[in-house]
């Protein structure tokens, strides 16, 4: 497989209802909930107490997934709460969903 081929996930974390979300990448996504879970993931994650996967969408390409979170991170957070609130209205936790 070439390099950046291998699919993966841009997902946005949150910590309540259009509270302080961080938006990350990863190959492996059940994998990586479990880390942020455990305080094992991100330092910001863990300082603001954020364990809710509030939204997740998956690439073919991690490399398009990278590409997708640097855009992300430059959004403004009614941008990220439209995106979030289109496919979880209520902001649940998908974390059950993807296990």
């Amino acid at each position: 497989m070439e390099n950046g081929e291998q699919g993966g996930w841009v997902y946005i974390m949150a910590n309540r209802y259009r509270g302080t979300m961080y938006a990350g990448v990863t190959a492996h996504l059940a994998e990586r909930m479990h880390q942020h879970r455990s305080d094992e993931g991100s330092e910001f994650c863990k300082q603001y107490g954020l364990n809710r996967l509030v939204w997740a969408e998956h690439a073919p390409s991690i490399t398009d997934c990278i590409a997708q979170e640097k855009r992300l991170k430059r959004w403004r957070r009614e941008w990220k709460f439209a995106l979030i609130e289109r496919a979880n209205p209520e902001w649940c936790d998908l974390y059950d969903q993807i296990r």
